[in-house]
């Protein structure tokens, strides 16, 4: 029998039961099953996959999933070879290994070190208890005497007799600041002073100027003032960081107590606060290090929010307000343009999530990207991290353009569980080619239950419930949704406007409006570049549909590489080919004798549950299901509310309704028609 390191009562090894989870563990086993669930062991970083962090302990190597993580996974600052710390959650059956974050990432932050070893544990040799160096550091964040006494830069105390302290520089500056006497220093305050934040009314000082955060980097070395919102507080395993926002754009502040204790706990998002502290530059990008934090109220925290709001109106309107082409069809709705362009603008500038929601289709595929290409810049501009391209737009596809409560679902999970661990806003979604129909009605409302903004930008009209469920419809039903977002997208960034000039003329499959097809000619893109590009993107949109692939769609309709489009594009008209021989092989053609003869062309493609109807005439196809109900009583025929005419239907009763579709559809059609 041995003792506990920790407690000392007796234990089969070094650590007692109570206290595995206090310690940490080299592995010097070859079999994931020598590992032992709920222990922290170190690691070392394998690599980076979408779904999480692959670490080594020892000679095998675990899963850090996403969703373990304390932060997103690209903010993550973590290289290929890191000594990490993790936790062993699970060993699955076939070996595969589930971890766990752990907030403590230095060995001076355990209570020890063992080594675990297929015969059992024993203390590290390297292990020296709490005479890490990092010790003099964590003697900078422990509380003061009861006499308000510490030791000067010497490290001796002060005279006993209660005489005047000797202060650094650093902590004289600090102490002359008339209204941090009781907020927190991230290096020297004390423990009663982090738990506490202090409020600041309308009481001003003097000591720094203010400084707008677009100015930060012409004070890399300073101490500064910055006055704003806190946009989100996230917790590291070492500082607390607060993306701070001013009328002029966004920066992180760091602030420090205690590795992975939280900082300012009474600091929330949307917050107004005065922060004082250095500028750095950290990996290349502006980080302020907290030295102070005030949060305000009362007239000083009104007189930054006035502020604020009146340079967000300002620089939410759109400097370009002209329609990408002279076109009639545009001109009804330019107000709703200039509207929906003026929220977009704004939730970048209020450092709300831009989500794109689009058709997994050519029209779709070109209407994401126009406002992706819009927004991508105004995010770089605001925000000074680097990843954040990837926190505030976001761009997913939909299957057959309508929003349901899967996708509903799948959003509002991801929203809140970042409004949670982040403190992020609600996103702002754009929906393009999609929702429009009242198909989408309940995803949007599962959204507005949650307060989400929400607009719309199609070529057609959206139905009358959808109207309803969405804040902004920007909708016409002749020009293609490519053409309403790229106008849009122009309006929301001038500075894209020569880059969006050929979209529109590529999402068109049949004849091209004039207007654009001239203004594809002008950025060079002629009506074969048009169409190599249209089919190039509708055989992507077909692989992965799921998936934005944001590189591989600027490659094609933005960098134009040579011949990417032209290969793609050959192949989809192999492909093409091959799909019309095998339907063309089983066409079934039946003769309808009718009284008139209707002068229009109709396609009904079955599958095994569903039927879809394309025509170049109109279809009147809440007339058809009724009649396919009739006709058909116990196939369950119902329309889904799609963007093009479907019938769904039982798979057993499938016969019976292909009996009835011809006549149908022939009839309904006429009836429309005449």
């Amino acid at each position: 029998m041995a003792n506990c390191i920790i407690c000392g009562t007796s234990a089969d090894g070094p650590i007692c039961e109570v206290h595995q989870e206090d310690v940490a563990f080299e592995f010097e086993g070859n079999h994931p099953s020598q590992l032992t669930p709920k222990r922290f062991y170190r690691g070392r970083v394998d690599g980076y996959a979408d779904f999480g962090v692959f670490v080594d302990i020892g000679d095998v190597t675990g899963l850090l999933h996403r969703s373990k993580l304390d932060q997103r996974l690209e903010s993550l600052d973590w290289e290929v070879g890191d000594d990490v710390f993790v936790q062993v959650n699970n060993i699955r059956d076939n070996g595969d290994i589930d971890l766990g974050w752990s907030i403590r990432q230095k060995e001076a932050e355990f209570r020890g070190l063992l080594v675990d070893t297929p015969d059992g544990d024993r203390l590290a040799d390297e292990y020296h208890g709490d005479d890490d160096d990092d010790g003099g550091h964590a003697a900078e964040s422990t509380a003061e005497t009861d006499t308000g006494t510490e030791p000067d830069d010497a490290g001796h105390e002060p005279d006993a007799d209660g005489g005047p302290e000797l202060e650094s520089d650093e902590t004289a500056e600090r102490t002359e600041d008339d209204e941090s006497t009781a907020s927190r220093s991230g290096r020297t305050e004390t423990t009663e002073t982090t738990e506490a934040t202090e409020r600041a009314g309308s009481t001003e000082t003097a000591d720094f100027d203010r400084i707008p955060v677009e100015e930060l980097g012409d004070h890399v070395g300073d101490v500064v003032r910055l006055e704003g919102e806190v946009v989100s507080a996230r917790q590291t395993s070492g500082p607390t960081v607060f993306e701070l926002r001013d009328e002029t754009g966004v920066v992180d502040c760091a602030a420090f107590v205690e590795a992975g204790v939280r900082a300012y706990p009474d600091v929330e998002a949307d917050d107004i606060v005065r922060i004082d502290g250095e500028v750095r530059l950290r990996r290349d990008e502006i980080q302020v290090e907290t030295e102070s934090l005030v949060l305000l109220d009362g007239t000083a925290e009104a007189s930054v929010r006035t502020r604020m709001e009146e340079a967000l109106d300002a620089r939410a309107r759109p400097d370009e307000e002209a329609l990408l082409a002279d076109d009639d069809a545009l001109s009804t709705i330019a107000d709703d343009v200039t509207d929906v362009a003026a929220a977009i603008r704004r939730a970048v500038l209020e450092s709300r999530p831009v989500v794109v929601r689009h058709d997994a289709t050519t029209d779709g595929y070109v209407a994401g990207a126009a406002i992706e290409r819009a927004v991508l810049p105004l995010v770089e501009s605001e925000h000074a991290a680097a990843d954040a391209v990837y926190h505030y737009f976001d761009r997913r596809p939909l299957e057959d353009g309508v929003y349901d409560m899967n996708d509903a679902t799948k959003d509002v999970t991801r929203m809140l569980g970042d409004r949670e661990r982040h403190d992020e806003k609600l996103p702002l979604f754009v929906f393009a080619a999609a929702a429009s129909t009242a198909a989408s009605t309940d995803g949007l409302e599962l959204l507005d239950v949650y307060g989400a903004p929400r607009v719309i930008l199609d070529g057609r009209s959206a139905d009358e419930t959808i109207a309803a469920a969405v804040d902004s419809p920007v909708t016409t039903e002749e020009r293609s949704a490519a053409t309403v977002a790229a106008t849009v997208a122009a309006a929301v960034n001038g500075d894209v406007r020569e880059d969006l000039r050929h979209l529109p003329a590529i999402s068109y499959w049949e004849e091209v409006p004039e207007p654009y097809a001239e203004l594809a000619a002008d950025a060079g893109v002629g009506a074969d570049t048009a169409r190599d590009l249209r089919e190039a993107v509708a055989l992507e949109a077909f692989y992965q549909s799921y998936e934005d692939k944001r590189e591989l769609i600027v490659d094609l309709l933005f960098e134009k590489r040579t011949g990417l489009a032209g290969q793609v594009a050959e192949q989809f008209r192999t492909k093409l080919d091959a799909e019309l021989d095998t339907a063309t092989a089983n066409l079934d053609e039946r003769t309808v004798e009718l009284q008139r003869r209707l002068d229009a062309d109709v396609i009904i493609g079955v599958g095994t549950d569903e039927l879809r109807v394309r025509t170049d005439g109109t279809l009147d196809l809440e007339a058809l299901v009724a009649a396919l109900q009739l006709e058909a009583p116990d196939a369950g025929v119902t329309d889904p509310e799609a963007r093009e005419p479907q019938v769904e239907f039982l798979a057993g009763e499938r016969e019976a309704v292909l009996d009835a579709v011809v006549d149908a559809v022939a009839e309904r059609a006429l009836a429309a028609s005449v």
